[in-house]
This record gives structure tokens, C-alpha cells and sequence, in this order.
């Protein structure tokens, strides 16, 4: 039976964030929305089936209870720094006598582009078209009803280890949810947070989560590149337990209240009173040096964006900047730090809330945070994948059993 219910599931290796919407006449409305610690997941990827599938579970459980119909339509991310991407090439000679361009043109040229050589332990999650070539001729966003004899597409294919989606998958399934579609990361974010103007102009979002890091970098409306790697915010919280000689809850606690991102704007004097954020710690570390371990880490995953950039020929050279998401974008003085190492304008990404109705305000305090633009641009891309209309949990199913059976051994 069909559904104008989704379900965005945000699977993250801290919390699991779930997001029921429905269709409306104008706008998708959020009705509910529910998050839990997460266990059993590392960096993006299962490493205790029993715990991951137990969180997973409660999840949809408590989603169930509320309104039934949204599990069967599940849309969540998926991560991990197996994740890969790759620009490939279809060229086919089209069709018809006459030369006009069809849809079914379309659809082989860019079916053309997805034979590459991947590991059987490997499947395409994404095959993002870039630009379409017609007789030679670029920079075509669609060809649908032109002339011409021969059709090129450039596609990004992005990739994933084939395993970790089956395991991730086999979670959602376990707690009674049924798979309606997958999105890397990063894209979540960026459907959510980024403007048209935005990926015209330029831009990377960096999506900072717990144990990685996503980036995508778009400009001319297109994706020039994305990436994942293996460090996050969680790491900074490791380093201020092993720098201080403290528990990492303490730890955690002191990057929320106290923690800041450039060290130099700390006064030098300040320091902090342990014992206040947690009765068994004891000591008087000053704020600078907090902000110094902060630093260090933070410069990491900045620098690990700017080699990827340089690889691309975009470091420096994003007219609209950087923009940052995820959990990690909440830490104070973030943005300032970006600033100064990518030498892009910065700022924290919000998600655009334009495309939802909203009556709930603790619902609207929910979303309006960079922690939660994954899980609110999982709802869109199902609503883009359907046209519109949210696909049925039925239909979607059989399409995703499909294409592991396609693409796994």
C-alpha cells in the first residue's frame, strides 16, 4: 500500500536521530521526532551487531508507537571512511533516425557511465550526473529533446564497502523497518543547508560528526567532489580525558561548557574549576591550554579538507566559502578557526526549515541545529527521489533488495 510517510534515520556513531514526515499540500510536515545514544557503530560502521540492532531498534520502536506507517518507508545515511568517489564517462550513439534526444537515450548514457571496475565487495550508492555532451558540446544540464548523434554524460559515481550497507541495513530490518533509500552522508547535509546560489557560486560543507568527517564540494550547481575521513569531534573529547588525566564524560563536559576552538582568543588567566563539572575531578587546568588541545585536533580535520581541495584545485578558492555541519560545527569559535586555516569565508550551517511545515516548537527547536541537517535532508531526498510524493515502503524495498542483488555476490 502506498505511504506519503518517511522516516529519516541518521545512524551516527553518538546518537541515532530519527525524523517522521508526511506529505501536505504545500509543504512536508515534520510530525515527530526522537533520538538515542548510540552503541554498536564506529566510525559509520557496525561493529556489534547485537548493540547497534538493539539502539536501531528502540528507535523505530518508539516511532512505531507513535505513527506506524513511517517505518515502512526508511531513508537513512550512511557513512564510514570506506566510503569512495570517481568521475566516469558514458558515451552512446542516440537512437532514432531523426536525432532527437529521448529519455530512454538519457537513461542508457548514464547506465553507460556506471560500468566501471568495482570489487565485488563494493556497490554504487550514488550516480550523480555532472554535465551532459551533445556532439560535443558541453556543459548540458539536460538533454532531453535535442539533436544530436552522439550523447556523453559525466557522472560522479560514488561507492560504498558493500558489507557495511548489508549490516547497516540488517539493524533497520531487525527493529521491523523496511529500507526506502540510501544517501552518503554529506549529500544529506548539503540537500538541507545549501542554497542554489551557494552551489553555483562554491562551496564545501563539512559535516563534523563524532568519529568522521564528510565533505562535498559543489560549484556550478554540480558536485565536484566528496570525501569522508576518520576523525571527528569525538577525538577532541579523547584528547582533553588524556591531556587533563580525566574520564571522557568529564572530558565531554568540559568541550561543551568551556571548550573553544582558536586558543589565542582565551585570555591566559582563566582557568577551570574541575570539581564544578564533576565532583570526583579535582584540578584548576587554565582554558588555554583546553582550547590548545581543541585546537590542535581541529586543525586535523581542516587540514585533511584543504589537501582535498588542493587535490582539486578548489583550496582558497570557493567564492562561497565553507559550510559547517554535524555535531562538531556546535563547538565555539569553530567557524573562526575554519576561517583561518581553508582562507574561505565561514559559517555554521542551519537547516533551511522553508520546506516543512512545523506546529510542534519543541520539534522546530529540534531541527534548528547543524547537528540535525542530515536527518532533515534524508526527508528530502525521498521526497526528490519520488517527484514529490514519498515512494511506498513496498515499492522501495524491492527496488533497494535489488540492487544488492545486482550489485553483490
Amino acid at each position: 500500500m502506498a505511504t506519503n510517510t518517511v522516516l529519516g534515520l541518521d545512524i551516527g556513531s553518538e546518537n541515532v536521530k530519527a525524523v517522521v514526515a508526511e506529505a501536505g499540500k504545500e509543504k512536508i510536515r515534520l510530525i515527530y521526532g526522537a533520538e538515542k545514544p548510540s552503541s554498536g557503530i564506529r566510525k559509520g560502521s557496525v561493529v556489534s551487531m547485537d548493540d547497534a540492532a538493539r539502539t536501531i531498534s528502540d528507535v523505530i520502536s518508539e516511532v512505531k508507537s507513535f505513527y506506524r506507517p513511517a517505518i515502512r518507508n526508511v531513508w537513512m545515511n550512511v557513512g564510514g571512511s570506506s566510503i569512495r568517489s570517481q568521475i566516469s564517462r558514458g558515451i552512446i550513439a542516440v537512437a532514432r533516425a531523426n536525432s532527437e534526444i529521448y529519455q530512454d537515450d538519457i537513461d542508457r548514457v548514464v547506465k553507460a557511465s556506471q560500468a566501471i571496475n568495482l570489487p565485488q565487495n563494493r556497490m554504487i550508492l550514488h550516480t550523480l550526473t555532472r554535465e551532459f555532451v551533445v556532439d560535443g558540446i558541453g556543459d548540458i544540464k539536460d538533454p532531453l529533446g535535442m539533436i544530436g548523434a552522439r550523447l556523453e554524460v559525466s557522472s560522479l559515481i560514488v561507492d560504498a564497502f558493500a558489507p557495511s550497507v548489508k549490516n547497516l541495513r540488517k539493524c533497520v530490518e531487525v527493529g521491523g523497518g523496511e529500507v526506502g533509500g540510501l544517501v552518503f552522508n554529506p549529500l544529506a547535509s548539503a540537500r538541507s543547508v545549501l542554497s542554489k546560489n551557494q552551489r553555483e557560486l562554491g562551496v564545501v560543507i563539512i559535516d563534523i560528526g563524532a568519529q568522521t568527517t564528510g565533505i562535498a564540494v559543489y560549484e556550478e550547481d554540480k558536485l565536484l567532489h566528496t570525501n569522508m575521513f576518520p576523525v571527528g569531534s569525538s577525538h577532541i573529547t579523547n584528547d582533553l580525558a588524556v591531556a587533563l588525566k580525566i574520564q571522557v564524560d568529564i572530558a565531554e563536559k568540559i568541550k561543551i561548557t568551556h571548550g573553544y576552538a582558536v586558543s589565542k582568543d582565551v585570555p591566559s588567566k582563566d582557568v577551570i574549576d574541575l570539581k564544578k563539572v564533576d565532583i570526583n575531578a579535582s584540578g584548576n587546568p587554565s582554558r588555554r591550554f583546553v582550547a590548545e588541545v581543541i585546537e590542535s585536533r581541529i586543525q586535523e580535520i581542516f587540514e585533511f579538507v584543504n589537501n582535498d581541495l588542493r587535490v582539486i584545485g578548489k583550496a582558497g578558492r570557493l567564492p562561497a566559502g565553507a559550510v559547517l555541519v554535524g555535531g562538531g560545527a556546535k563547538l565555539p569559535g569553530i567557524a573562526d578557526l575554519a576561517r583561518q586555516e581553508l582562507k574561505l569565508s565561514t559559517q555554521i550551517g542551519l537547516p533551511n526549515l522553508s520546506p516543512f511545515e512545523v506546529h510542534d516548537q519543541s520539534l522546530v527547536e529540534y531541527a534548528e541545529s547543524p547537528e540535525y541537517a542530515a536527518v532533515l535532508g534524508l526527508i528530502l531526498h525521498s521526497f526528490d527521489a519520488s517527484g514529490g510524493s514519498v515512494k511506498s515502503g513496498h515499492s522501495s524495498r524491492n527496488w533497494f533488495v535489488q540492487v544488492l542483488r545486482n550489485m553483490l555476490p
